[in-house]
């Protein structure tokens, strides 16, 4: 009875967390609109309490209008935006915020809820409170990424805007993870990990780099740069690569260096991923395998198609987004298929 009721505790646990995964998604899929709009530096200003009231009345969207008219994106870029356009940057980055503060308040609350309760497994409690704290240094981490765009330049730093979505990724990775650990059950008994588990975990890390990797494309506007392909305007390797000084730091701020590596880097991985699957199918660790082998291939080559159309169209913001989305979709299959060879025994 101790063990189905603990079992039943951690199914009400996963739902939990199945919904702030979901949401958490969804605010990455909002932060890379905002981005794609160039909406980010419209709120000039970071008020984690008082920030959740937008402006109610027609003085008050002046005054943040105002706030705006001096900060070096308003005079550099849009100078003489009326009000209306300013509306629309706003709500996205207001969203974005306040999305930010609805995912740590469904988080807080039902954890110390189901910890009272005695419903959360043991040694499963310092791994939620180590996601608490890496959702408020990503709030921290968001608005010294705005800050970057505030002075001077008026854009964010790239470096700041991979960390940012980086560690959202981390978030909802570790999140997914638990979720897995929560659905699978006790770990059957005398199971071992499959050899391949160790590989699996390598292609995490790797698919995990090339959402950052698509973070510097991003930050640079680097997919603007050369909408062609297979070939990078006339050549496969484009004229003057890596020709800066010094050559190395053209990786992270050159932009057809930053196109070229991303492309390369997408080549290598669907070639590693595909092997990878082959092997997985084979491993005859049973139906959860074959699932994790079909949901992987169907998110790499859906990724694959959105990224090319992304470049051929010209970065269209739906898709731009769509391809984003993708690449987290592609983590998540990735996830579980490592989890699946960790477990090392098949659940028929």
């Amino acid at each position: 009875m101790v063990l189905f009721r603990q079992a039943d505790y951690d199914r009400q646990i996963a739902a939990w967390l199945i919904l702030c995964a979901a949401v958490i998604f969804g605010m990455i899929l909002l932060g890379g609109v905002t981005r794609l709009t160039n909406s980010g530096l419209s709120i000039t200003e970071w008020q984690p309490i008082m920030g959740i009231v937008p402006p109610l009345s027609d003085a008050a969207w002046q005054e943040a209008l105002d706030k705006y008219r001096q900060s070096p994106e308003y005079l550099q870029i849009n100078r003489g935006m009326s009000m209306d356009a300013f509306k629309v940057i706003f709500m996205y980055e207001y969203l974005h915020r306040v999305l930010g503060r609805v995912i740590g308040v469904l988080f807080f609350f039902p954890m110390i809820y189901f910890a009272l309760r005695g419903r959360v497994r043991a040694g499963m409690m310092p791994k939620l409170w180590g996601l608490f704290i890496l959702g408020g240094c990503q709030g921290f981490l968001g608005w010294f990424m705005v800050k970057s765009g505030l002075v001077d330049v008026p854009h964010v730093s790239q470096y700041r805007l991979t960390a940012h979505l980086g560690l959202a990724v981390i978030i909802y990775a570790c999140m997914l993870w638990l979720i897995f650990d929560l659905l699978s059950g006790r770990h059957p008994r005398g199971a071992v990990a499959h050899p391949l588990a160790r590989w699996g975990l390598v292609l995490v890390g790797l698919v995990f780099l090339m959402i950052l990797s698509g973070g510097l494309v991003a930050g640079t506007k680097a997919g603007f740069a050369y909408s062609t392909w297979p070939l990078m305007g006339t050549s496969f390797i484009p004229p003057g690569l890596y020709s800066g000084e010094p050559a190395w730091l053209d990786a992270f701020e050159d932009i057809t260096a930053i196109q070229f590596n991303h492309r390369i880097f997408a080549y290598v991985l669907f070639g590693l991923l595909h092997v990878f699957a082959f092997r997985l199918w084979r491993t005859g660790l049973g139906r959860r395998a074959r699932v994790a082998t079909v949901l992987l291939l169907l998110t790499l080559w859906a990724q694959v198609i959105l990224g090319i159309s992304t470049l051929l169209l010209h970065v269209p913001v739906s898709l731009a987004a769509a391809h984003q989305g993708g690449a987290v979709l592609l983590l998540s299959a990735m996830l579980y298929a490592a989890h699946v060879l960790r477990r090392g025994k098949a659940h028929v």
